[in-house]
């Protein structure tokens, strides 16, 4: 093993995560439909998450998440996807290929906003490398980043193409890892730790019997609401002392969210495009403010590669109303399982108190 992946190893083990509550260990249940088996991305059928978590000393806060739709040559089994921007503060390398083309040929990357390019390079390795790609010359990364800079030493350039290969490499299905690992190490939410979250919805046999689910990376502000209760509004007013206008130090901020919708629904990608629009009611459900420097993108894709087969648009309600609510679900999960970080600078970000949380939102009848 190598002098670095030594450091990473022992700092995780300084850096291992409590265990903390998801969101329906609290009763909190966004919406109306049902999560799958493992309320995660990874509930449809194929789809792996893999992260490389890189922290260091006292700066560096990082890592990449892969998610693979499939376990397949995705280079030479592409499947139907779309973006959506909410707004465009951001890096999403590889965008304007899926708006042409509707598809996408590699594994999607997460990572920090100056470390897209070298992501981007991993991913063309990857592709070049994969047996059957032997005479490909030309690749389009799909690679999405938040900002970390505030908790890591983001100029300090520390992820490499071996990181990402090994996020790649460690992706699997089943739970997926949430909180404070991978892409979400150093970034935060509504002023507390934010993260990696994931959650599913699985449609009714009347519905198509379809599944959803979401993957974010947040690192974002706003008004933190759950469950319809402003909690963050009250903590705001605790932390100011029960000042008169406590929004005064709310964390209203610019940030930026990353949000990955998976479905086995067999969605064109003007379908996808329309689902993706969806996440973001989720994300303002959260309390999101949607700032002017926030960076608020959607990848949504189909798992089902059969082109023969085709969703009537107007079976496309169920699909929406699942992607907002497995968005919602997913940004709470990414803020309860993260852990508190102290990095870059002694900069600190607290994870959200529990027990404060669910007095809150006793007060208020939930």
């Amino acid at each position: 093993m190598r002098w670095v992946n030594v450091c990473v190893v022992l700092a995780m083990c300084a850096f291992a995560q409590e265990e903390r509550p998801r969101a329906r260990d609290l009763g909190i249940a966004p919406g109306v439909m049902s999560p799958g088996p493992l309320n995660a991305i990874t509930d449809v059928a194929g789809v792996k998450v893999g992260h490389r978590t890189v922290v260091r000393g006292d700066s560096v806060r990082t890592g990449a998440t892969a998610i693979l739709p499939h376990d397949g040559n995705l280079f030479q089994e592409k499947v139907r996807t779309a973006t959506f921007v909410f707004n465009a503060f951001g890096k999403l390398i590889g965008s304007t290929q899926i708006e042409e083309l509707g598809v996408i040929e590699t594994p999607i990357m997460l990572t920090n906003t100056l470390a897209v390019w070298e992501a981007a390079d991993a991913l063309k390795h990857y592709t070049l490398h994969l047996p059957g790609n032997e005479d490909v010359r030309s690749i389009n990364p799909v690679v999405g980043e938040t900002n970390d800079g505030r908790l890591n030493d983001i100029r300090g350039e520390h992820l490499r193409r071996e990181d990402f290969l090994a996020a790649i490499q460690e992706a699997k299905s089943g739970p997926v890892e949430e909180g404070s690992v991978g892409a979400g190490t150093g970034t935060r939410a509504f002023g507390f730790k934010g993260g990696i979250g994931s959650s599913s919805r699985l449609l009714s046999e009347r519905q198509g019997g379809y599944t959803v689910g979401v993957l974010v990376q947040s690192n974002f502000g706003g008004l933190l609401t759950v469950d319809g209760v402003p909690v963050g509004k009250e903590l705001a007013a605790e932390r100011s002392h029960a000042r008169a206008e406590p929004e005064e130090d709310l964390d209203l901020a610019d940030g930026s969210i990353m949000m990955i919708v998976a479905t086995d629904a067999p969605a064109d990608a003007r379908q996808l495009k329309r689902i993706a629009r969806r996440a973001s009611f989720g994300l303002a459900r959260t309390g999101s403010s949607g700032g002017h420097g926030s960076g608020d993108f959607v990848i949504a894709f189909s798992t089902e590669r059969d082109p023969s087969k085709y969703l009537e648009d107007g079976r496309l309600g169920p699909l929406f109303q699942a992607t907002i609510e497995a968005t919602e679900e997913a940004i709470l999960n990414s803020m309860l399982r993260a852990t508190t970080v102290e990095g870059h600078r002694g900069n600190r970000a607290e994870a959200i108190p529990i027990g404060r949380l669910r007095e809150i939102l006793a007060k208020h009848g939930r």
